[in-house]
């Protein structure tokens, strides 16, 4: 007889944003005449770069021509991209990465989950919590977190590290030592990260106990301060220890065009097996490569052109979480994140919890955020707003919710 995989059966609940989108959509049903402002999930809104532009029209000519046709991409991607990012996202920083250690995709959100498919059923995770809740909803699905507690809201195979305001958002080093640790820096939902020495003691960590790093960067091009490194690689002996996951959705804005790419360097080994080999095989087998057009526009990331663009784009969304973070200030809340990263992490109101804020905020400035308890336990008593809108919007929502 037919059964279904049970593990998605374990899954608590609904995923977090379809539940917001649906609260919202019934809510506007109700209130027709009102008029939202989404700083709820982490979508950009500027249009693409010129430069970026520019390129996919170039590589949809050459798509139209037989001799410059493009079928099936390369398993690891087409080298020009992986030599661009290699030169400038690490061997800029000092990084001993090659281009052959770079695997591209379609977005870091596929590979942040998929990744789990290296490790054994029996692997104990550790996650930061509040948590990007695909690390655990991911490991969820392949049978490895055994038993939800719906009172604690956490499972029991899964070793929670808890950020909060008393410990400055910064992950410890569990008393259960895990196989497997993910570390999202800068931080989703927090926006907080920590300093590149503080990032140095989990490499050791790591490495001294045999355990796998996996380092979502999906915000690095957000850092504004020195002190905190833009690659897990900038730290020594991260090589033996840490797969990388970089995305080009928020940095350049391909959240509708989907391109990221994933660094499992050769020195990675467990059991004197090479994970650099199984993350080949496995992408080569399940995966056919990001198009050829999307890995041209990629490639202008990294021009100089495409450079100041996107240096201008990250700049306008840094000056609305400045507006957001003085604005809220201000009005009295206690706020966190908003400096290298456009994630506004906040403290709710008069005892809220953090779905209770969610509707006041909806329902008297119609402003539209994430309430912190969908990011796991200790996101319970705060909430998360993007700086991902439009400028004019994010003004207005601040007076909006100042005049709450």
């Amino acid at each position: 007889m037919f059964q279904v995989n049970d593990n998605f059966q374990k899954l608590p609940g609904s995923y977090l944003f379809s539940t917001i989108a649906k609260k919202v959509s019934a809510y506007q049903q109700e209130n027709p005449d009102k008029n939202l402002i989404r700083l709820g999930i982490g979508d950009v809104t500027q249009p693409l770069a010129p430069a970026i532009i520019k390129a996919l029209h170039a590589a949809v000519d050459e798509m139209g021509a037989a001799e410059t046709f493009h079928g099936y991409a390369p398993d690891l991607g087409y080298e020009f991209l992986r030599s661009a990012i290699a030169k400038n996202d690490y061997e800029s920083r000092g990084c001993d990465i090659s281009a052959d250690e770079i695997f591209v995709s379609d977005g870091a959100k596929c590979d942040s989950s998929n990744i789990q498919e290296l490790f054994s059923a029996d692997c104990k995770i550790a996650v930061c919590d509040p948590v990007y809740p695909v690390y655990v909803d991911s490991n969820v699905m392949a049978g490895r977190t055994g038993v939800y507690d719906a009172k604690t809201e956490m499972w029991s195979n899964v070793i929670y590290m808890p950020c909060t305001m008393e410990n400055g958002f910064v992950p410890e080093f569990p008393k259960e030592t895990p196989d497997v640790i993910y570390l999202c820096l800068p931080n989703n939902p927090t926006g907080t990260t920590i300093t590149k020495s503080q990032l140095q003691e989990w490499v050791d960590y790591a490495n001294k106990n045999g355990a796998i790093i996996i380092y979502d960067a999906a915000y690095e091009a957000y850092i504004s301060e020195d002190d905190v490194a833009h690659s897990i690689y900038e730290c020594e002996g991260a090589k033996t220890c840490a797969i990388e996951i970089r995305s080009f959705s928020k940095n350049a804005g391909f959240t509708g065009v989907r391109l990221g790419f994933t660094v499992v360097p050769k020195d990675l080994k467990r059991q004197d097996v090479s994970l650099h080999g199984m993350w080949a095989r496995r992408h080569g087998t399940k995966f056919n490569g990001a198009p050829y057009i999307i890995q041209r526009a990629g490639e202008a990331v990294y021009s100089e052109e495409g450079k100041a663009q996107l240096k201008e784009q990250v700049a306008y969304y840094m000056k609305n979480a400045s507006v957001i973070k003085s604005g809220l200030q201000e009005a009295g809340y206690t706020v966190f994140g908003g400096v290298n990263a456009p994630y506004i992490w906040l403290k709710t109101p008069d005892q809220m919890n953090s779905w209770e804020f969610f509707d006041y905020l909806l329902a008297n400035a119609n402003v539209v955020g994430t309430p912190g308890s969908g990011f796991g336990p200790s996101g319970e008593g705060y909430f998360r707003l993007t700086a991902f809108g439009s400028y004019e919007n994010t003004v207005a929502a601040l007076e909006r919710i100042k005049k709450m």
